[in-house]
């Protein structure tokens, strides 16, 4: 008897350890093991433009950075709790991490503290503090090492369910490095592909964020001759958030001009109800059209989530190149001086 009951404990913890290593961590709310709405993903833009938007501000100056983290839908006041045990640090009265000493730590961001700095803290167990009024949510980041990492990825939080798919809404041909869009039907010389897509969230978003977008975490392109059947470049990654993240000075070879957050600001102003718009960046050096022969060809345009839901959007193009001319293109024509 006691020999069974030996083998009956072990296969059960043997099945907890299975269970456990699906996802490293829980919810930082409760209930625990209970997937929570998420309203901003891993590598969403985040941009602040320094003009007015009806001063041109798209185009302008200011601060861009890609979301280092995961925001979790909650009511103000939620209770908020370590998703791995470790020594918390106060960074500020919004802010605090906790390091793990295993090469893990994770931030905690706009809630009120209410540990001590240099606490040990036990995951699930002891009280972080409460997520402040105004915010409706807890940003939580994971850092392995020195860089930043995705939740959602494997070994990360668990349970996370996600059946719906991306949605890849346009294909786009510009002057390279403009935001002069060309016909497809005649494309010549050095010129930027841009393509909006979005992913929807897989559990409804309560509150203004509700219907608004977050980014794939995978966007990838190929180029191909149409009749020849033949890949020219590609498959490509425009952008890949399924690990790490790019560096912020990278925002614009990966996001394109015309991007901005959900409720973006502008200047002085912050359009709250205003959903944002992600625009990727799929030739940050341009791609010559010089080097391909005069015909049709297709970009196809792929998105895909954390869980490898997909969906994909094909755009033709026509690459009328002439030669003789410095860029490809045909020259401007001079209109004709009016006669005195």
């Amino acid at each position: 008897m006691p020999h069974r009951f030996s083998l009956l404990a072990l296969a059960c913890l043997l099945a907890l350890l299975a269970a456990a290593g699906a996802g490293a961590y829980p919810w930082p709310v409760r209930p625990f093991h209970k997937q929570h709405p998420i309203r901003a993903n891993f590598g969403d833009p985040r941009t602040i433009f320094s003009l007015a938007f009806f001063d041109n501000g798209i185009e302008g100056p200011g601060e861009f950075a890609f979301h280092n983290g995961i925001d979790i839908s909650a009511a103000d006041g939620t209770a908020v709790y370590p998703v791995m045990s470790g020594t918390a640090h106060v960074v500020s009265g919004d802010e605090l991490v906790v390091d793990t000493g295993l090469g893990r730590s994770f931030q905690y961001f706009h809630i009120a503290p209410l540990v001590l700095d240099d606490t040990q803290v036990i995951a699930q167990k002891t009280l972080l503090g409460y997520i402040r009024k105004g915010y409706g949510h807890v940003h939580l980041s994971e850092l392995r090492d020195t860089r930043v990492w995705n939740p959602l990825a494997k070994g990360g939080m668990a349970p996370y369910r996600d059946r719906t798919r991306p949605t890849v809404s346009s294909i786009d041909f510009r002057e390279y490095n403009t935001l002069h869009e060309l016909d497809p039907l005649g494309v010549c010389g050095n010129v930027s592909i841009v393509s909006e897509a979005f992913d929807t969230p897989p559990m409804k978003v309560r509150g203004t964020f509700a219907l608004f977008p977050v980014a794939p975490a995978l966007v990838t392109w190929t180029l191909r001759r149409v009749g020849s059947g033949g890949i020219i470049a590609g498959p490509t990654n425009a952008a890949d958030f399924r690990g790490t993240l790019p560096f912020n000075p990278d925002f614009w070879n990966v996001y394109a001009r015309g991007t901005y957050q959900n409720a973006p600001r502008f200047g002085i102003r912050q359009f709250g109800l205003m959903p944002g718009r992600f625009l990727y960046n799929l030739t940050p050096s341009g791609l010559d059209t010089r080097t391909l022969t005069n015909g049709v060809y297709q970009v196809t345009v792929r998105a895909a989530d954390i869980k490898g839901n997909a969906s994909s959007l094909n755009q033709r193009l026509t690459v009328v190149n002439q030669t003789g001319t410095e860029t490809g293109c045909p020259r401007p024509t001079t209109p004709p001086r009016p006669k005195p």
